[in-house]
């Protein structure tokens, strides 16, 4: 096992820079995922860890050891990618112990070592198959099943699962989760889905544009975003964001008013703005309760719902309002009598609603 220490970690192609300077440090035994759009450096920031590709400037240090000049099988890492990269012609057991055989290892140890990650994994039955004959969750088995051989201090994970269907996808979080807790070893896995960021981590990194908007827990993230970026991405579906004025403010209460016309109440402390700063109301859809009636308290919004989705044990309800160009959406219970086509009062509590500067930062939320 391994803690890591990245320090004004910066990678740059030519003129182009990709991670302007990133700090963050990686306890030992954590399992830290990197999450964030398409093109926000989460893989360069993995690759940069693996020694695949040069750092530009800026030291990472692998338990205590600086190693920026260290080579990649020298770094005590293990690597596991999206695509499964098993040779055809090898048997499972063949593949698992290949590195170990390029490495000198007696065939004794490295039958101990193959026997010992098949039965963590618990591929024992397919280790005499052949890539061909196994399905998409065995053969992403048999990769981390290489990495497992090698006891590295380190495991990365770049996007794993993302040719595996849904219900594998699921069970592959379960068996990642538990090969955590086995191993307790340092993982870091890159992701750009929030929903297997926020079931693995201990902790979460939030990357954009190549910086760190936000290190924390799952929980962390999801009850105290720093900023309306990281509030949009971490939750599903995604928070609902509604432009608006600041009409009043005290230190527990702001008071805005929407761009479709509509006096709502946020508890948040909007002190620091003057009145009629533009700011933005956010509140994810399972905080919102919708009905067909007039709220008997204020801070409700009329939508008119374009589709209800039933799913069986819950409804989205995607509901727009007067002026706006996106549909809010609204999750609820499947008793709820509001359907498609409908007119809905959408009531936003108070203290479960977020309110953004023009900026894009969080302002405090009242107690």
């Amino acid at each position: 096992m391994a803690n890591l220490l990245l320090k004004s970690l910066k990678k740059a192609f030519g003129d182009a820079v990709i991670i302007p300077g990133v700090d963050l440090e990686i306890r030992d035994g954590e399992f830290i995922v990197f999450v964030g759009p398409s093109g926000c450096g989460k893989s360069t920031v993995l690759r940069c860890i693996a020694g695949l590709e040069d750092i530009t400037s800026g030291e990472l240090y692998i338990g205590g050891e600086l190693v920026n000049e260290v080579p990649p099988a020298k770094r005590g890492i293990a690597m596991v990618f999206q695509s499964y990269a098993l040779y055809p012609h090898m048997t499972v057991a063949e593949n698992m112990a290949f590195g170990l055989k390029l490495a000198g290892y007696t065939k004794e140890q490295m039958k101990a070592a193959v026997d010992r990650a098949a039965q963590i994994l618990q591929i024992e039955h397919l280790l005499e198959r052949k890539p061909k004959a196994l399905s998409g969750g065995q053969r992403q088995r048999v990769a981390i099943g290489r990495a497992i051989v090698r006891k590295p201090g380190v495991f990365l994970f770049d996007e794993p699962l993302s040719n595996l269907d849904a219900a594998l996808r699921v069970q592959m979080r379960v068996e990642l989760s538990r090969l955590h807790k086995e191993l307790k070893t340092t993982m870091i896995y890159v992701t750009h889905d929030q929903v297997e960021a926020m079931t693995l981590a201990n902790r979460i990194v939030v990357l954009n544009k190549g910086a760190i908007e936000q290190v924390g827990t799952p929980m962390e993230l999801y009850h105290t975003p720093v900023n309306q970026f990281v509030a949009g991405f971490i939750g599903s579906p995604k928070m609902n964001f509604i432009a608006g004025e600041l009409v009043s403010a005290t230190t527990t209460l702001a008071t805005v008013k929407l761009h479709e016309g509509t006096v709502v109440q946020v508890a948040a402390d909007a002190t620091a703005l003057p009145v009629g700063a533009k700011v933005t109301l956010g509140a994810r859809p399972e905080h919102i309760e919708a009905s067909k009636e007039p709220p008997a308290a204020d801070n409700a919004v009329k939508g008119h719902v374009q589709l209800a989705e039933h799913l069986g044990d819950t409804i989205f309800l995607h509901a727009t309002l007067a002026g706006a160009t996106e549909a809010m959406t609204v999750r609820t219970d499947p008793d709820n009598p509001v359907d498609t086509g409908d007119m809905a009062w959408l009531m936003l509590p108070p203290k479960r609603c977020f309110l953004f500067d023009e900026r894009g930062r969080t302002l405090s939320r009242a107690a």
